[in-house]
């Protein structure tokens, strides 16, 4: 059956995929097989899971891997000084004859358990770490929302602003058409001024009467 998935990956499948990997790395298996493994579980393709952990997982446990790596070369060199143990424990055909007393001081030495060469992180310690790993990408992303929300509030300052800029332009050039239509009006009412003096000094004539014969006066027309 072909594995055909287009749904987005949640936190539990990046969870799987990075604990089946950090497995995998301390058994001294490849990632390959641990793709293998996701994809089996999630129904998804073993390309599509290294993507995944390559894109967007891989980065967020560096510090799981390089502990993970240590712990496959411990494991690798417990093993390697456990297999000439095991070969010494190996029953001996008989030969007839007998052992001296060195032989049998180095074969009581080499009986002896030795101490653990390494110490292994349990699944509690992981699931620990993954964690604590999850608690700072919480808040992370309340950092990130916080920032977004400023960002916001900042766009939304700026629009305004450049609003205000518009607004105050405009009345600057009201300002200056007020002023220019002030000035023409001064103009006009200094020249009405200037025509009503000259008339009274000049061309302005006092009126003249006569006597009628019945006694009244009237104007006399110039």
């Amino acid at each position: 059956m072909t594995k055909v998935r287009q749904d987005a990956w949640s936190h539990e499948d990046d969870l799987l995929l990075a604990e089946t990997v950090l497995r995998h790395i301390r058994e001294g298996s490849t990632q390959l097989k641990a793709f293998d493994e996701v994809g089996d579980a999630l129904n998804r393709t073993s390309a599509a899971c290294g993507f995944r952990w390559n894109a967007e997982v891989r980065q967020k446990y560096d510090q799981a891997i390089e502990i993970a790596k240590k712990q496959r070369k411990e494991k690798k060199r417990a093993e390697a000084i456990e297999q000439p143990k095991r070969a010494a424990k190996a029953p001996v055909p008989y030969s007839g004859e007998q052992s001296s007393p060195n032989e049998e001081h180095s074969a009581n030495f080499t009986d002896q358990p030795s101490e653990p060469a390494f110490s292994q992180m349990n699944l509690r310690d992981v699931i620990n770490y993954l964690r604590s790993l999850q608690t700072d990408m919480d808040s992370s992303a309340n950092h990130r929302n916080k920032l977004e929300k400023v960002t916001a509030e900042n766009q939304q300052l700026k629009e305004e602003k450049n609003k205000l800029e518009k607004k105050y332009a405009q009345l600057q050039r009201q300002l200056v058409t007020m002023q220019d239509d002030y000035q023409a009006l001064i103009q006009i009412m200094d020249r009405a001024r200037k025509m009503i003096v000259f008339d009274e000094e000049g061309d302005f004539a006092k009126p003249q009467f006569r006597m009628e014969r019945n006694g009244n006066l009237e104007q006399v027309a110039k």
